[in-house]
Order: structure tokens, then sequence, then C-alpha cells
């Protein structure tokens, strides 16, 4: 079993895999403002409460860890954001100081390469409305986890439902196949264990639908 840290991890995807990895038997350190908050009792989670983006917190977080799953999100702006990239650069600088080589990193479709495989609604009005301050931060993040010399996995998730996990994703990787669709959020956290356990997806961008 794995010692986990989850980037992220009071809500949405990062809850969930929270939920996820102590379901499955690993260790978590959950990393989030409000980890104190995070509605799970169990003697295998350790919370952190602090700031992703801080380099001292992250470089206390990745102590004695394993891998490190980042699930960082955030709400649409019209202003230019920072927050993955910052995280990331930070994280992976703590991550290559303590020896720790694990990294999966969920973005979303319409990051890097997947951008203009969302369908015409997403593409030419969703997407421009809503998220292309966020996914413009997003493709840097990318750029960094591609470039960090770490054994990463980029994961994109299709639209975001809530919901129980029901075990049927499809992880895309050939870019002909890349489309919109939609998956849970316990699906997307399934998914991250599982890539966790196998790594089957090591240096790939798994698009996920069901």
């Amino acid at each position: 079993m794995a010692r986990l840290l989850v980037v992220g991890a009071s809500r949405g995807i990062g809850l969930e895999t929270v939920k996820a990895a102590l379901a499955a038997g690993h260790d978590v350190v959950a990393l989030a403002r409000r980890a104190h908050a995070i509605p799970v009792t169990s003697p295998g989670l350790t919370r952190i409460d602090g700031d992703a983006t801080d380099p001292e917190t992250l470089a206390c977080a990745v102590h004695g860890v394993d891998a490190v799953i980042v699930t960082l999100g955030t709400g649409p702006s019209l202003k230019p954001v920072l927050l993955f990239s910052k995280a990331t650069r930070h994280l992976v600088a703590a991550m290559r100081a303590a020896g720790v080589h694990r990294l999966i990193v969920v973005t979303g479709l319409g990051a890097g390469d997947s951008r203009g495989h969302g369908g015409f609604l997403y593409d030419r009005v969703f997407f421009p409305l809503f998220l292309e301050r966020i996914y413009e931060d997003k493709d840097v993040q990318e750029t960094m986890v591609r470039e960090s010399g770490l054994e990463w996995t980029i994961v994109r998730p299709g639209l975001l439902t809530s919901g129980p996990a029901s075990g049927r994703w499809q992880a895309l990787v050939d870019p002909q196949s890349w489309r919109a669709g939609r998956i849970s959020r316990a699906d997307v956290a399934a998914f991250l264990i599982a890539e966790l356990e196998s790594g089957r997806f090591k240096g790939q961008t798994p698009l996920l639908v069901t």
C-alpha cells in the first residue's frame, strides 16, 4: 500500500480521491486550505491545512509520501489565473528535493492538445466564456509536468457530474478518439487510484469519459 499526497483534497475530485484511496487501503495526506473540514474519519488520514502554492507547505506535505495526486480546482475567472502553474512549479521542486517520483495531475478536456475536441457548444460557447483563463494556466501546468523529469500521468476528465462511481470509464489516449462526454467525480477518483496502483498510463494524457 502507498502513502499518497492529495493536493486540493477538500472537495470535488480531491475529496472523492481521498475516500477512494482510503477505501483501497492506502494512507492519505490531504492538503487543502480547510483540510480540517474534510468529512472523513480514518486512522490512515493525515490533514494539512495550507496553501498549495506555498513552497514550505509543499515541502512538508511531500515528506515521506510515495506519490502525489493533484486535483486543484477554481471557479470561472475573467482575470489571469496562476494557481495551477504556481502550485505545480513549487510542487515539482519539492518532489525532486524529497526524492518522490510519481505524479498524477488532473487537468481537463480543453487542456493542451485536447483543446478543440469538446464539440461545438463546449468549444465555441462554454469554453471561451467560462474556462479560457483557467485553461491558459492549465496549459502551462501541463507543460511543467511533462518537463518535470518525474513519472507523470496527466488525466483530463470530461464534463464532471455528481453521483457514485460506475466503474465504466473510458480512458482515451488516441487524439482521434477524444470527445466530450460526462464522467462522475467518483469515477475520476477511482481511475486515479487505479492508475496509482498500475502505472498503465505513465507519460500519457488519457481523456476520461463514461
